[in-house]
């Protein structure tokens, strides 16, 4: 899995949605509540063993936070410039092939978190999850 976990980290470098978010791109927990930032984290990880090959097909959420003083066109610029990155995409997975990095779910929330850098606290929330499927070379 912490191979998964780093080609994500790698392709998420010097990516327009990392430049979307100051390179506030965190791994389960952020480091703080500066909008906007990118939370990603593994949601769940099933066995996916075909044709003696051994996989795993991983449901993987990206978090996109912006303060709602920032207004709509943050969140939406950061999620156009996230699927731009990974839909489809091909992933560098050290030790495996990655088959297959698909789009599944957008939820969108507006939620009231602690005090925002701006002074606010009511931020928008986009929880974006892509299945990855991948087998051992």
């Amino acid at each position: 899995m912490q191979a998964l976990i780093t080609a994500i980290e790698n392709k998420l470098l010097d990516s327009t949605i990392y430049n979307d978010v100051g390179g506030r791109c965190y791994y389960d927990t952020a480091d703080s509540n500066d909008t906007p930032y990118l939370v990603y984290s593994i949601v769940s990880g099933i066995p996916d063993n075909v044709f003696q090959k051994t996989g795993e097909s991983v449901l993987m959420q990206f978090d996109l936070f912006s303060a709602l003083s920032a207004g709509k066109t943050q969140i939406t610029t950061m999620y156009t410039d996230l699927t731009s990155l990974f839909d489809d995409c091909s992933l560098t997975i050290t030790g495996k092939n990655c088959v297959q990095f698909q789009r599944q779910n957008l939820v969108t929330i507006v939620e009231d978190l602690s005090a925002l850098q701006d002074g606010s606290s009511i931020c928008l929330h986009w929880a974006v999850d892509y299945e990855i499927v991948y087998q051992a070379t």
